[in-house]
């Protein structure tokens, strides 16, 4: 069954300040419990703000190392997850479900992309 790496790509300049809401979390929560119990959800996490990240590039043989914040970008991977669906229809929508307990003030986009295997 192939697996999926679904990144949540957020504006941290336009993130609500406060933070997830509880409600947000709740609903959270209840769709990652049954994800789990669905038996997709291999693994899931939000990430630090890009503030605390660092990038490393390697360039004409030179590694090049940046300290966030990353300012010159204006959407930044806030989280992941690894799903296990049947198919790209599955795995389409479970993020939409993913996506859909945000409030409308939110905006979250997820990339799709398929683990290559082997």
């Amino acid at each position: 069954m192939p697996r999926y790496l679904t990144m949540v790509r957020i504006d941290e300049n336009n993130a609500p300040a406060e933070g997830p809401s509880e409600a947000l979390m709740q609903r959270m929560g209840a769709l990652l419990e049954e994800m789990t119990k669905a038996g997709v959800l291999l693994d899931t996490a939000g990430l630090t703000p890009t503030a605390q990240g660092t990038r490393v590039t390697w360039s004409n043989g030179e590694f090049t190392v940046t300290d966030g914040p990353f300012t010159e970008t204006k959407e930044v991977i806030g989280g992941y997850a690894i799903i296990q669906a049947k198919d790209k229809a599955e795995i389409l929508e479970w993020t939409k479900r993913f996506l859909a307990v945000h409030e409308a003030h939110w905006t979250v986009t997820s990339e799709i992309r398929e683990i290559a295997e082997g």
